[in-house]
């Protein structure tokens, strides 16, 4: 089993930052592709920025300039920096990876419990 904890996660005014972490565990072999979605109360999950093993990134249009993911792959940790923030960045942030647990098995996604963002004056 793999697990994927979430922190950093909190309530900021417009403007602020916070750094969210997420750190894989468990029976792990590879970590392959690792990303942050966010679900807004009412929305659909909405991908926000996801981060291959070698260090390629992909970011949604409303996290360019804003956001930055980065990756520890020693650790299996990724990190999302949150500048600038917004009313509408408030949602719960998820982590999800895609690990292979054992060689020869296939790749499967895993998702964290989230971390609560909000963001108001």
């Amino acid at each position: 089993q793999v697990h994927l904890v979430e922190s950093g996660g909190g309530s900021v005014q417009p403007g602020g930052s916070l750094r969210l972490s997420c750190a894989a565990s468990g029976t792990i072999f590879t970590v392959y592709q690792m990303g942050w979605y966010r679900q807004a109360p009412g929305k659909q999950r909405e991908l926000v920025a996801l981060i291959e093993k070698p260090g390629s990134t992909n970011y949604a249009d409303s996290a360019k300039g804003r956001f930055t993911i980065s990756r520890v792959n020693a650790n299996n940790t990724i990190y999302l920096q949150m500048n600038n923030l917004k009313p509408e960045d408030t949602a719960v942030y998820y982590c999800n990876a895609d690990v292979r647990s054992k060689p020869g098995q296939r790749p499967t996604d895993f998702w964290g419990r989230g971390t609560q963002v909000i963001v108001s004056s």
